[in-house]
């Protein structure tokens, strides 16, 4: 493991559903190397538990991971890292995603120098 704080936190206050509040920060945990290729998640019902939500929830999460190309789930071993890179669909959804969060700054009256910063910045994290 990278970094061995592994660490799921909800935000039991916010209107962001808690399997993609996990989804989100699983994805965020890899890209910035607190998880590494081939390391084990906790199982759902661990991580269930730790966080104090149903397994369901935690169950849709990592199947969403899995349907993304983050995780490969293996019904004896459980849920491991093992991010799939699919050029065209990849570049197509995070082309969607960007293009929603450029209107997003731009109804805001965020600047595309200063939104090219944060883009920056974060890059820089996980260097």
């Amino acid at each position: 493991m990278a970094d061995s704080s592994f660490k799921i936190e909800i935000n039991f206050d916010s209107e962001e559903a808690y399997y993609m509040q996990i989804r989100n920060q699983v994805i965020a945990q890899i890209a910035y190397g607190k998880l590494e290729k081939g390391e084990q998640l906790p199982s759902v019902r661990q991580l269930a538990e730790e966080i104090g939500i149903n397994m369901h929830t935690v169950n849709k999460a990592y199947s969403l991971l899995r349907r993304e190309g983050y995780v490969k789930i293996d019904r004896r071993s459980g849920a491991k890292v093992d991010v799939e890179y699919r050029q065209d669909s990849d570049i197509k959804e995070i082309s969607e995603e960007l293009y929603l969060l450029v209107a997003k700054a731009r109804c805001k009256g965020i600047s595309k120098e200063t939104l090219l910063r944060l883009v920056d910045e974060h890059f820089a994290q996980g260097n």
